[in-house]
């Protein structure tokens, strides 16, 4: 096993803590591009977190090319669904998890989240369908989103071409934490922190009317703060998925 240089980590370390590092305050998280070991940017940022229920319930299935089958169906056209639109910033999986995070400067913004969450959620219906058809497992999710300013920083080893940004604030660490609570213990799927429910809420009225403030209720509690659950479908979607999924 190779030694690890640790006169040469000395070394590596001392340079980034003496570095000057530039933060930039601004709306926007820029593309990948703008981003060097040098720089970091404080901007508004949207996180999704689509979590499986049980996971470990369906992991331990013995027949693993049903939970193969399953695991993909459930991963691919939710990353379909997320991935598209300019103000995508990461998008992957993590464990039983799909996840994307957005630069979200404006409210309209945080209303196409919305939209793209109410897809996911109705698209679990679609999937669950399928999966009924074959004699699968059915697989209930919870949808977390939450918004926040957060500093953005590329991370890793400048030399060795191993980095990746990373967000330190509220968003992405409260998303995927709000996700975890959604369809558990009497939650709806879809769960919105405070601010991302206060940016879409004026869009969604305008859309829909006053009714779509009846379809969220308001949480209160010390771990997560104020978050509002709902359970919204695309309507053309569903109807289409009662209607027998006909191509």
């Amino acid at each position: 096993m190779a030694d690890y240089d640790y006169k040469a980590g000395k070394k590596r370390v001392k340079d980034i803590l003496d570095n000057k590092l530039e933060v930039k305050e601004q709306d926007k998280v820029p593309k990948d591009s703008e981003f060097t070991f040098n720089n970091g940017y404080y901007s508004w940022v949207t996180g999704v977190f689509i979590d499986i229920r049980d996971s470990s319930t369906l992991f331990s299935e013995e027949d693993k090319e049903k939970v193969s089958k399953i695991i993909r169906s459930f991963t691919s056209e939710i990353i379909e669904i997320l991935r598209d639109g300019d103000n995508l910033r990461e998008i992957g999986i993590r464990g039983d998890c799909v996840y994307a995070i957005y630069t979200t400067p404006q409210m309209t913004d945080e209303y196409k989240i919305l939209n793209k969450a109410c897809f996911i959620n109705t698209y679990m219906k679609m999937l669950n369908k399928l999966l009924e058809d074959k004699d699968y497992p059915k697989i209930l999710v919870g949808i977390g989103v939450s918004t926040s300013k957060e500093l953005v920083v590329k991370a890793g080893r400048k030399d060795v071409g191993i980095n990746n940004k990373v967000w330190i604030g509220d968003a992405v660490t409260k998303a995927s934490n709000l996700s975890s609570l959604g369809n558990k213990e009497g939650l709806k799927t879809l769960v919105f922190s405070e601010l991302s429910y206060n940016n879409f809420i004026d869009e969604l009225v305008k859309e829909c009317g006053e009714k779509a403030k009846n379809w969220f209720e308001k949480h209160s509690g010390t771990d997560y703060g104020t978050y509002y659950d709902a359970n919204i479908i695309i309507e053309e979607f569903d109807k289409w998925i009662d209607d027998g999924m006909e191509d």
